[in-house]
């Protein structure tokens, strides 16, 4: 494990100045602790939530392609790896000379190489933990090679557009391809749903950050005290995550206290939909070239390869 995962003292301060904000907000990677990535894992099983059976069936028909395009014996570096599910479906095709995982969850990581490693114990897997949103360099211990960037799962949409950019162009510079997946503008009913299932997990996976501040920060957040929502913004083109205060409240985390009146939210998420020419020119911006593109039957996913 190479670990590079952010300090407490970092969580404390971005959930201090998301709190002092106006308006409020907290950012979307601190959902990942244990629980929070479990309920992920839940999401992306409802049957509300396309974007994970969408991608992995882009995967199933097309991996092969997507090799023949990229190249083989290249080192894989996957961004937000999770628990490894799409990258084994591209495995098997590429010939890496090795393959990096990335992510902010440290158990999440852990469990998932240790699986990928004893499942093709030939291929040199390397585990980084990392908060990759404020960049990302490739650690010293691996090897030097060509590099395919790996970004599936349409977490891109989590940066907005300037983000995304500063993201994407220094491994622009230190990659020769990136193979990112990018969900697409679809009927804002569809959207919702997968955002706001009937089930509550999503608003359960919202609800986990306030326990987690909870948990980690010494907050008192009562989070029957908050709802979910999630609402399409047309003009920006992203669904918005928010948590709403059902009534007028102060809360404490630490030694801070924080006022919230009744309906005021706390913004944790947004999830920006691209068409494909879209993203084509975000990515230009960040210096990469588009040069073949997978989708779906109905076009509500994309998977682009794109060259530096």
């Amino acid at each position: 494990m190479i670990d590079r995962a952010p300090a407490r003292a970092r969580f404390v301060d971005e959930v201090i100045a998301g709190l002092t904000a106006v308006p409020k907000s907290i950012g979307p990677k601190w959902f990942y602790d244990k629980l929070g990535s479990k309920l992920f894992e839940a999401i992306c099983e409802l049957p509300e939530y396309y974007p994970t059976r969408t991608e992995n069936g882009i995967f199933r028909h097309h991996a092969g392609a997507m090799a023949d395009r990229a190249g083989r014996h290249r080192v894989l570096v996957e961004l937000g790896s999770g628990s490894g599910d799409k990258v084994r479906a591209l495995l098997p095709h590429l010939d890496a000379l090795a393959y990096v995982a990335v992510d902010i969850s440290r158990d999440v990581l852990t469990s998932a190489t240790a699986s990928l490693a004893e499942e093709l114990p030939a291929l040199p897997v390397y585990a980084v933990c990392d908060d990759f949103s404020t960049g990302f360099e490739v650690p010293a211990e691996i090897p030097e090679a060509r590099r395919l960037y790996f970004y599936p799962g349409s977490s891109i949409g989590n940066f907005s557009p300037e983000a995304a950019v500063a993201l994407l162009s220094p491994l622009a510079r230190e990659g020769d391809g990136l193979l990112i997946g990018v969900d697409l503008l679809k009927d804002p009913a569809t959207l919702q749903r997968a955002y706001d299932d009937s089930l509550g997990v999503t608003a359960a996976f919202n609800l986990n950050l306030l326990a987690r501040i909870n948990r980690e920060l010494a907050g008192d957040f009562d989070p029957r005290h908050f709802g979910h929502v999630a609402l399409f913004d047309p003009e920006a083109s992203r669904i918005e995550m928010h948590l709403e205060s059902l009534v007028e409240q102060r809360v404490r985390v630490g030694l801070h206290e924080f006022r919230f009146g009744a309906g005021e939210r706390l913004h944790t998420e947004n999830s920006h939909k691209y068409t494909v020419e879209g993203f084509s020119v975000l990515a230009a911006r960040a210096g990469w070239r588009l040069s073949e593109v997978w989708t779906d039957e109905r076009r509500w996913f994309a998977e682009m390869y794109f060259e530096a």
